[in-house]
């Protein structure tokens, strides 16, 4: 059994998910604070100690027509950070639509006030269906 750690990359939250390579199965967790993309460094390490992945995953903001923007440049360089700093290998997986499908099922649990009232729970379950999305890919 293996743990995968997906990253929804933000400038002021990083939506977090876990899965697990052997149900394929997904679980938002707690988004990591940042400040203009810069994760929370305690945060990300706890984080990283308490799952110990075997993979991270990073969404790419890619725009609709495929070609990248400044935002997937900052995706890249902040799985690439996670790479060289943690020694863990990182697969890059379209993300778009994920924001739109996540803010979609918390207006339908919720409402509008639902939407409002953390940022950070669209961002993780954004990370989730990046990291469902890699799992159909593989």
């Amino acid at each position: 059994m293996s743990t995968i750690i997906c990253f929804d990359f933000g400038t002021s939250h990083i939506g977090v998910a876990t899965g697990n390579t052997v149900t394929k199965t997904c679980t938002p967790q707690k988004a990591i604070p940042a400040k203009d993309g810069i994760p929370n460094e305690v945060a990300l390490k706890k984080l990283i100690l308490d799952w110990r992945p075997s993979l991270f995953v990073v969404g790419l903001p890619l725009n609709m027509d495929g070609t990248e923007q400044l935002m997937t440049k900052r995706a890249r360089k902040f799985g690439n950070r996670l790479s060289q700093n943690f020694k863990i290998q990182v697969a890059f997986v379209d993300e778009r639509l994920t924001s739109a499908q996540a803010k979609d099922e918390i207006f339908s649990q919720g409402g509008f006030r639902a939407l409002a009232k953390d940022k950070g729970a669209i961002d993780c379950l954004s990370a989730v269906a990046i990291l469902e999305q890699y799992f159909s890919e593989q």
